[in-house]
């Protein structure tokens, strides 16, 4: 990773040729260390017989698709997890071969052809979803069946059949041709919470289901239930795979899964000091005016906005990285610009670097800290920035 100081001596020539996203206005870099390290911790902490599924869903949470699960499965991940079949073309088309799960809903058949035209492996969630499946193999003369993925709804009222039926639904599943169960697997409401009720409810409910196939003839060959938060609170959680998405990405999913496991963000946001000026007390910032200089005041402009995925409502409230020190963005947030109170850096230039997330220094500013000040999540703020801010990976 450049330093400050390296990025202000490389020379127009050099930016152009070696380092060619310094020429951008903003960028978003990966850490791919970082994110191999997230990989090797996750799979310090999982029983011996479970693998790691990578989930690379929204490109990767906005870090990039391909690049990343790249990386998690030369780190040790089995599976990859993505939400679309689009999504799971993207990674084979790049050559990646490793088992990869659709866990959101298919029924059509276009994309039923599809799935098996590139080996990708479906959730079912209905027996009706079954059936077309099956008439659809049948209709194309799939030779192969194809590996399906039977969801459980346990308790988080989204996709899979409900649990009370899900015996009645597997043995359906059993029955039909070109279809093959390779795992049955459930989706845990509550597990970032510190109260761990419903979360064991779920879990005695997905038990209460494998045992009742066992007392008909089948036994599952896979079972999951885990995500990040789950993978991070208890072992018995873990089955044959944890689905792991923020946790690869170095977040975490609740503050007291800290102590848990050490990991490193992987995303950093990027962007250069477009103009530098003075203005007099009174002056007003940006549209509205939401903010007014009390006094005289040092500003630089910096080319990124809401349009990048950097909040609005973050506007007068976010700080940013300048060599290391915290400063204070002012004015409401454009679509491609935003304004800083550099006052304490008086000799800032135009194109210098700003970190917006990262860190500098002793310095750091995650997505976490955005979410929280906003109320939301950090899936939310990762997921938000655009893809025209080029993704740069690192090592």
């Amino acid at each position: 990773m450049l330093s400050h100081e390296q990025t202000s001596s490389v020379t127009s020539n050099q930016e152009s040729n070696t380092y060619p996203w310094l020429s951008q206005r903003a960028w978003v870099e990966i850490n791919l260390s970082a994110l191999s390290y997230n990989v090797k911790q996750v799979l310090r902490i999982l029983s011996a017989h479970t693998q790691l599924m990578a989930v690379v869903k929204a490109d990767a949470y906005g870090h990039g698709a391909v690049t990343v699960a790249q990386t998690a499965l030369e780190s040790g991940a089995s599976w990859l997890g993505v939400a679309t079949v689009p999504e799971g073309i993207q990674l084979r088309e790049a050559g990646i071969k490793a088992p990869i799960l659709i866990l959101g809903a298919t029924h059509t058949p276009e994309q039923i052809h599809a799935i098996a035209q590139w080996k990708l492996q479906p959730t079912l969630i209905s027996p009706k979803q079954a059936l077309v499946f099956s008439n659809t193999l049948e209709a194309i003369n799939c030779k192969t069946p194809l590996p399906v993925h039977v969801k459980l709804d346990t308790g988080m009222s989204r996709l899979g059949t409900n649990w009370q039926e899900a015996a009645e639904f597997v043995q359906l599943v059993e029955r039909l041709p070109h279809l093959t169960i390779a795992s049955i697997y459930s989706h845990l409401a509550t597990a970032d919470s510190l109260d761990p009720t419903t979360m064991k409810q779920q879990q005695q409910r997905f038990e209460q289901v494998i045992a009742q196939l066992r007392t008909v003839g089948i036994e599952p060959p896979c079972l999951h239930l885990a995500n990040s938060a789950a993978t991070l609170s208890d072992k018995a959680l873990h089955y044959h795979i944890v689905r792991v998405g923020l946790a690869v990405y170095g977040l975490y999913p609740a503050d007291h899964f800290r102590l848990n496991i050490d990991l490193k963000p992987v995303l950093q946001v990027k962007a250069r000091v477009t103009q530098v000026k003075t203005i007099p007390p009174g002056t007003g910032v940006s549209y509205s005016h939401q903010f007014i200089a009390s006094d005289e005041l040092r500003l630089a402009v910096v080319g990124i906005g809401y349009a990048d995925g950097v909040p609005r409502n973050l506007s007068n409230k976010m700080q940013v990285l300048i060599r290391g020190q915290r400063v204070s963005q002012i004015g409401t947030i454009t679509m491609d610009q935003l304004m800083l109170d550099v006052s304490a850096l008086p000799d800032v230039q135009e194109g210098e670097v700003v970190t917006l997330l990262g860190t500098e220094g002793k310095e750091q500013i995650t997505a976490e800290d955005w979410a929280n000040q906003l109320n939301t999540i950090s899936w939310e703020i990762l997921c938000g920035f655009k893809h025209r801010l080029p993704r740069v990976a690192m090592t």
